[in-house]
């Protein structure tokens, strides 16, 4: 881990590029150094098979077809040069702008997406599971879900969910 320098040494800005630089790989689902549709698909896949979701199913179709929605609005707000990559540069750039100016609609992009898989994973022990499947480290996985808000029914808050992916992208 690398060492932290006093939040009050650095300028906003280059803050908030560590922070998400950070989350990069996190959509790099296979490593290539580029975030790309087949990202989006595999992790896609990756969930269904992980919950045991057939893709001709109603759910499966919609955890496609929200990772597609997800990755066309990543793809809108990151791919400067239009080649269907977003490099970690192109990443780092889209997605502080958005960021900094306006969180909540950075998370609305992954809004489809996060709708879909609590369709399919909808308690905070099932969420953790599926932050598993797509490669998130365990630790950072239950702390996330500790601090998701649950509904009576006991199923994670869709609200709350999307308000944490966009804070997730803002903290350490």
């Amino acid at each position: 881990m690398e060492p932290m320098e006093p939040a009050q040494d650095q300028d906003p800005g280059q803050l908030y590029q560590r922070r998400i630089a950070r989350r990069f790989s996190a959509f790099d689902q296979d490593g290539d150094g580029t975030i790309s549709r087949e990202d989006f698909s595999t992790a896609a896949k990756r969930l269904l098979t992980e919950f045991e979701v057939s893709f001709r199913s109603d759910r499966g179709q919609a955890l496609c077809d929200g990772a597609e929605a997800f990755w066309q609005g990543m793809a809108g707000i990151a791919d400067v040069d239009g080649d269907q990559r977003v490099s970690r540069e192109e990443f780092v750039g889209g997605a502080v702008k958005r960021l900094h100016d306006h969180p909540e609609r950075f998370a609305e992009i992954a809004r489809p997406f996060l709708h879909a898989v609590l369709a399919i994973a909808a308690t905070p022990a099932e969420v953790e599971r599926a932050l598993l499947a797509l490669g998130v480290d365990a630790a950072p996985a239950s702390l996330s879900v500790r601090t998701l808000p649950t509904l009576a029914s006991g199923q994670v808050d869709e609200a709350a969910a999307v308000t944490a992916f966009a804070h997730y992208f803002m903290t350490e």
